[in-house]
């Protein structure tokens, strides 16, 4: 098929393949989208600070301080996707990454206190209605799949002086690490300073206070190692 050949060579993957039949009717309407999107990307690469191939760009999606934005190769930004780069450090992703619909990615809260940035790694997908906070940064490796309404922070609000509002007792800024090849469920929080190793499954619903190891398989509230994937098999 020749979509389905497109699409290798867009993924560099030889082994991509479709799931399931679409129909004649199917595929036209998806070609469609795609070429619109693909023609909102041309006109939004011009204001990226660097970008190596197609974008793809849904309808009213903001990209604010674009300059501050480096991209790979294939990059997807769904509807109502909303990217403010403005940081010390800019936005950078890798080749082949999504941004699902309504998610929203910035660096900088309080104009007065420029924030660090983000890094999204290689093969990455966002799911919808992301929330990625890169005030203190926020690193996510390759192959990372996220679930919806993911919230990820970099930043805490100072409160420990109680005969002051906690408004004035300023932030810290810690950077939250996201290995390679985890799979964050949908609803999870993250919070600051956190650093998840390569390969965790994180459950859906989870807030993750704490860091994970390598491997292991976390959930509740707030979340804890239940396993670990290396051992599963021995089980």
């Amino acid at each position: 098929m020749i979509i389905e050949k497109l699409i290798r060579k867009l993924k560099n993957d030889p082994h991509y393949k479709w799931d399931s039949a679409y129909s004649v009717k199917d595929l036209l309407s998806v070609s469609w989208v795609r070429s619109f999107q693909m023609l909102r990307g041309w006109l939004l690469k011009p204001f990226l600070k660097s970008s190596t191939g197609l974008v793809f760009v849904g309808t009213r999606v903001k990209v604010r301080h674009g300059y501050q934005l480096s991209v790979g190769k294939n990059l997807i930004l769904d509807d109502n996707v909303s990217i403010n780069a403005l940081s010390t450090d800019g936005i950078q992703m890798g080749d082949h990454v999504s941004i699902a619909r309504g998610s929203i990615l910035f660096c900088t809260g309080v104009i007065a206190q420029k924030g660090k940035g983000i890094t999204i790694g290689n093969r990455t997908g966002i799911g919808a209605h992301a929330f990625l906070a890169g005030q203190g940064g926020i690193i996510i490796g390759d192959d990372v799949i996220t679930g919806p309404n993911v919230q990820i922070f970099s930043e805490n609000h100072n409160f420990s002086d109680p005969a002051q509002t906690i408004k004035q007792q300023g932030v810290t800024k810690q950077t939250t690490i996201i290995g390679n090849n985890c799979w964050i469920g949908g609803s999870v929080t993250i919070l600051a300073g956190v650093i998840i190793g390569d390969g965790c499954v994180i459950a859906a619903g989870s807030v993750v206070t704490k860091s994970v190891p390598v491997n292991s398989v976390v959930a509740g509230v707030p979340a804890k190692v239940i396993k670990n994937r290396e051992t599963l098999n021995n089980v």
